[in-house]
């Protein structure tokens, strides 16, 4: 069965099709009366009105697109919730699609949002993105667009993000504190730039501490993985059974280092304190329970939103958008696998 039309409801009423859009509009130049009568007509005949059409009149979607890495990680979950949460306060509806960590899947996926003509774009780029052409046509093409979690510097766009490098050095200053001498770090692969900024914080905190870098004590993750947590346990203990102290790039590296410490028998805290980043759920109901850095997810999708639709009205007035860059807090949570040593 065909869906019922405007000129349909129009014709049976015996007025005019401007009038039935401004009834269904609620515009005050139409009698209660007529209102009323198209409401009910409208509502008897199942009638919805055609979005494409009038996102061809009002040049919006009322449709953004969200890309992320993975969706089954605890942190962009959460991301996403706080993405769609308030996208919905504001009447706009999110595509989510999953880059798998994928250079080739990601371009697709702007490329798709371009052809659904999505208002906005909100994206944590894959591992393998950086100053690719996908992202640099997303600013040539004017669309509004905002960068959270993993960034490209490279690229001009506004951005939500953490100090991963401060963060990280909070980690490691929270291990040296407890009396850790030889610290290794798990770190994630070369190109994410939250990946470097731990990793250089690591660095760096170990340097300010009088305590020497050694690259040997650096292993790098290349999907970040539970199971790179539980091989790189195995190979750190092998290498260097005086390691007292383990930084992982994410808890669910970390849970994997700590799945392989208990196997094994290695005393955590005692014999080697462990601490992860993002403090995912399962930190809490592993044991001994991880301590970790706590990252605002729900918060940063929210704030994501709300500056992409900033730059999204500012664009629709005609107005120039200057790019922004919003700094969230985060902070050490202390648990059980990093309590003072004796």
């Amino acid at each position: 069965m065909k869906p019922t039309t405007l000129k349909e409801i129009a014709a049976t009423l015996g007025i005019s099709i401007t009038t039935v859009s401004k009834a269904l509009k609620n515009y005050s130049d139409v009698s209660p009366k007529t209102k009323k009568a198209v409401m009910d007509l409208a509502e008897q005949l199942n009638f919805t009105p055609n979005s494409f059409a009038v996102n061809l009149r009002t040049k919006e979607s009322k449709t953004i697109g969200l890309i992320i890495p993975e969706v089954v990680h605890h942190f962009f979950s959460n991301i996403i919730q706080g993405v769609i949460e308030e996208a919905d306060k504001s009447g706009y509806m999110v595509i989510i699609l999953q880059s798998n960590e994928s250079l080739e899947l990601e371009k697709k996926q702007v490329n798709l949002l371009f052809n659904k003509r999505v208002d906005g774009i909100l994206m944590s780029l894959s591992n393998e993105s950086n100053y690719d052409n996908h992202l640099k046509n997303i600013i040539s093409n004017g669309i509004p667009f905002v960068q959270f979690d993993k960034i490209s510097k490279l690229i001009p766009s506004s951005k939500v993000i953490i100090n991963d490098q401060k963060a990280a050095s909070e980690a490691v200053q929270h291990l040296i504190d407890i009396g850790c001498k030889k610290i290794a770090h798990i770190r994630g692969p070369e190109n994410p730039q939250n990946a470097i900024d731990r990793f250089l914080g690591y660095k760096k905190t170990l340097e300010k501490n009088g305590i020497p870098f050694d690259s040997k004590l650096v292993y790098t993750c290349q999907n970040v993985t539970f199971d790179e947590g539980v091989e790189f346990a195995k190979q750190i203990v092998i290498d260097h059974p005086d390691v007292d102290g383990i930084f992982a790039v994410t808890d669910l590296v970390a849970v994997g280092v700590l799945s392989n410490l208990n196997e094994n028998n290695i005393a955590v805290p005692s014999q080697i304190a462990l601490i992860g980043f993002s403090n995912w759920f399962m930190s809490q109901v592993i044991k001994p329970k991880l301590s970790t850095v706590d990252q605002p997810s729900y918060e940063m999708g929210v704030v994501a939103f709300n500056l992409l639709l900033e730059e999204i009205l500012y664009r629709k007035e005609g107005k120039d958008f200057k790019p922004r860059t919003i700094e969230l807090n985060t902070n050490v949570i202390v648990r059980e696998s990093s309590l003072k040593k004796n």
